[in-house]
C-alpha cells in the first residue's frame, strides 16, 4: 500500500490499520532494537529527574496545553 492510499483512507480506518500494524509488531519472535539516540534521550531526561530539575505536568495539563 502507498501512502498516498493511506492518506485517502478515512481516520478511522487509519487508526485500525496502525492498530493491525501494531499487534503484528507485539507478536514478533525476534527482539525489536531501539535506535541509539532512544538511549541518549532517555540518559537525558534522567538526569533531569535526579537533578531535581525536571518538571512533570498532568495528562490534563498536556491536552489544555495542546488545544
Amino acid at each position: 500500500m502507498h501512502i498516498t492510499e493511506i492518506k485517502s483512507l478515512p481516520i478511522e480506518q487509519r487508526m485500525l490499520l496502525m492498530e493491525q500494524i501494531w499487534d503484528t509488531l507485539c507478536y514478533e519472535n525476534e527482539e525489536i532494537k531501539s535506535p541509539s539516540w532512544h538511549e541518549d534521550i532517555i540518559n537525558d531526561r534522567m538526569q533531569l529527574v535526579n537533578s531535581g530539575k525536571a518538571k512533570f505536568i498532568s495528562i490534563q495539563e498536556l491536552k489544555d496545553k495542546n488545544s
